[in-house]
């Protein structure tokens, strides 16, 4: 680093005063003394660098993760070699085939319009998992609250996840999925920094896979098994029309269009009474 003259001569003068002033008789203790005095300046001028201890908040769009090896995987999915955790419940549902509403077949005839022929589900049918999870042990994990973009602005209570129902984009070609983090993986729970940051997916069984999508995402975008695709994180505000805000107990615009519901029957209930009273 370039230091300036004005700061050069103003560190010798500090010098010449502290000799004057310095307790140290021999050259080599003032020479040591000095050294300290410029180390002591020199961390006024030159820029520190810290370990972060708060998260940052970012104006910009969140950005897409490419050329991410993609696999399919669905509620109640039993164990195979490939995939050693059965998925009858999820990293934050205990009970997720049960709150689902049954056994999201994969199997394409027996599915109508992104749903399992023989059910309603009870939740959003566009769902994924990625391989981080927020939570241990009712937890947050130490480096939650920092790497998480959104921590601060979700927080809704300790070791209340807020990962679980963020929506997600997720693209193939010219087409894109939009869907909700319901599960944690493929294989790890701790990558954040493949997930919030810029590490891609670590090896594994599945060739990599970093993101797994559930029968509707493949039926909406056309995928294989195992293919490859876009993804990226949204704002609820950003997911637009489409068969992912039809279903689910968990689903941002369900719960919107039930509260509006109920807000108006409310007050054509109200203004039944009025009349009645009149």
């Amino acid at each position: 680093m370039r230091i300036p003259f004005a700061f050069c001569l103003l560190l010798a003068v500090t010098a010449v005063t502290a000799r004057a002033q310095s307790p140290y008789e021999s050259s080599a203790d003032f020479a040591r003394y000095a050294m300290k005095l410029r180390e002591q300046a020199m961390m006024k001028v030159e820029p520190q660098v810290f370990v972060p201890t708060s998260s940052r908040t970012s104006t910009l769009r969140y950005p897409w993760k490419t050329n991410i090896v993609t696999t399919v995987f669905w509620i109640g999915e039993q164990p195979t070699e490939n995939n050693p955790v059965p998925n009858t419940k999820s990293s934050w549902d205990a009970n997720w085939i049960s709150n689902y509403g049954g056994y999201d077949t994969p199997d394409p005839s027996r599915r109508r319009k992104y749903i399992p022929a023989g059910f309603t589900p009870r939740q959003n049918p566009f769902y994924v998992a990625l391989p981080y999870n927020d939570v241990t042990r009712g937890q947050f994990k130490p480096e939650a609250a920092l790497v998480i973009p959104w921590f601060k602005r979700e927080y809704a209570g300790p070791g209340k996840s807020v990962c679980k129902g963020r929506w997600i984009a997720v693209r193939k070609g010219n087409r894109v999925a939009y869907a909700q983090w319901e599960d944690c993986g493929p294989f790890r729970t701790d990558h954040f920094q493949y997930v919030f940051q810029n590490e891609r997916p670590k090896p594994n069984l599945n060739r990599g896979a970093g993101l797994d999508v559930s029968p509707a995402i493949r039926d909406y975008l056309g995928l294989q098994s195992t293919d490859v695709t876009d993804w990226q994180f949204v704002e609820v505000r950003d997911v637009p029309a489409g068969p992912w805000r039809n279903f689910g107990d968990n689903n941002h615009f369900v719960i919107a269009q039930r509260q509006s519901q109920q807000q108006r029957l409310a007050q054509e209930t109200s203004s039944t009474a009025d009349k009645a009273k009149k």
